[in-house]
């Protein structure tokens, strides 16, 4: 696959450090904003790519990539997966895969409508610890709790104090907790239950009005899930689920899924570790290569599927606690 970059920060340097290393893609050119050309060719320098463009337009006309990989800012996911899309270019988008439902909509009609790949880059649903998951969870019986807790200080939270506003806390790039940090939470609940039947989200107000931290409460029909995200302060990591047969629990933060251990009734714990060692993208860019390869159409659909009950789940989490985004007008 050739594959053109689209952004310079941070979570760009770490996807091409696992992409570069793979035989299935080809870089061939990374985008950036003209203040951050320096850095876009540093990186290429690194990891040869290319070309180093800071005209959108001019990339996707002139490079003959197969996809784009957007790596930028939450409010950006949107205007720049559009316009590959109305270019003729599949798109792989980082998480959140977009502000709205409106433009999930528009992304998701764009792409079939051009018989175009669209997908987003969350790492854990890609993760073979997460399909061995899937296969446990029936052994528990009827799920009656899922509790999920995501807790990072960040590392711009001092800043942010001081009122220092850096995109990640900012509304005005559809910062906060929720969309950073409990998404991860969000997808690996919706991913395992599908989406739940009603949604309500209790969030620390920062002195800007985003949420530093927050509890999303998932309500299924015989269920409940709560889902902590934190920016603001830190804790163990895990996600549990239990059921009147056993629980599972994953080992550590859920956007990894570095392991998970599961007990049945009168058994002993068992722990599952399937993943590659190595960062925790390489799943996720290993099936991104492997449903191109294969033509995979129904992987593509059902993680459209489920990035749209993820972002119907965090949309109406957020406009519920009075959190508003300027996409939101």
């Amino acid at each position: 696959m050739k594959l053109a970059i689209i952004g310079s920060g941070k979570i760009v340097e770490e996807a091409l450090g696992v992409v570069s290393a793979m035989p299935a893609y080809e870089l061939v050119a990374i985008w950036a904003r003209e203040h951050s050309r320096a850095r876009a060719e540093a990186l290429a320098d690194t990891y040869h790519i290319r070309a180093v463009y800071t005209d959108y337009a001019a990339l996707l006309r002139e490079v003959a990539c197969d996809a784009v990989y957007i790596g930028l800012v939450n409010s950006a996911h949107y205007a720049y997966a559009r316009q590959a899309l109305e270019a003729g270019k599949n798109v792989i988008v980082e998480k959140p895969f977009a502000v709205t439902m409106a433009e999930y909509h528009e992304l998701r009609r764009l792409a079939e409508e051009n018989h175009l790949y669209l997908i987003e880059a969350v790492t854990p649903l890609h993760t073979p610890n997460f399909r061995a998951m899937l296969d446990v969870l029936p052994q528990l019986g009827q799920i009656r709790a899922v509790t999920a807790n995501y807790s990072q200080y960040s590392s711009r939270y001092d800043r942010y104090v001081q009122h220092e506003v850096l995109p990640a806390f900012d509304p005005a790039f559809a910062g906060g907790a929720l969309y950073d940090i409990n998404i991860y939470n969000l997808n690996v609940i919706i991913g395992l239950f599908g989406g739940p039947r009603t949604v309500t989200y209790f969030p620390n107000y920062g002195w800007n009005g985003i949420d530093t931290s927050g509890v999303a409460v998932l309500r299924y029909d015989s269920f409940t899930a709560t889902s902590l995200g934190a920016k603001d302060s830190e804790s163990p990591c895990l996600l549990q689920v239990q059921g009147d047969k056993g629980w599972l629990r994953v080992n550590g933060a859920p956007n990894e899924l570095r392991s998970f251990t599961y007990c049945l009734h009168g058994g002993e714990p068992q722990t599952v570790d399937k993943n590659p060692k190595g960062h925790r993208m390489i799943s996720e860019f290993e099936d991104f290569a492997r449903i191109w390869a294969e033509h995979d159409d129904a992987a593509i659909q059902h993680y459209l599927d489920i990035s749209g009950y993820v972002m119907k789940t965090a949309y109406r989490a957020r406009i519920g606690a009075g959190i508003y985004f300027p996409a939101d007008q």
